[in-house]
């Protein structure tokens, strides 16, 4: 089962730039607990997977980003 290959969404012409303080781009590449989506969903190539998880950590640190995300909202339903 081959699946058709998809091109990755941050190489190319016009392709937005990996930063750190590009907060938009990088929640993208987040689930909403706060994971970096994996690159077998996101189809982001190899260097550029790494980049961004590179400046989403980066983010973290700066306190631009939420280590932890909706975990209460997803954990609503358990009884405490």
């Amino acid at each position: 089962t081959s699946r058709p290959n998809k091109s990755c969404p941050l190489s190319g012409k016009g392709a937005p730039e990996i930063n750190y303080k590009n907060i938009k781009l990088l929640k993208k590449y987040v689930s909403d607990t706060a994971k970096i989506l994996p690159s077998r969903i996101t189809n982001v190539s190899l260097g550029k997977q790494r980049a961004l998880s590179k400046e989403i950590k980066k983010a973290r640190v700066l306190a631009l980003m939420p280590y932890v995300g909706n975990w209460h909202a997803s954990n609503s339903s358990r009884k405490h």
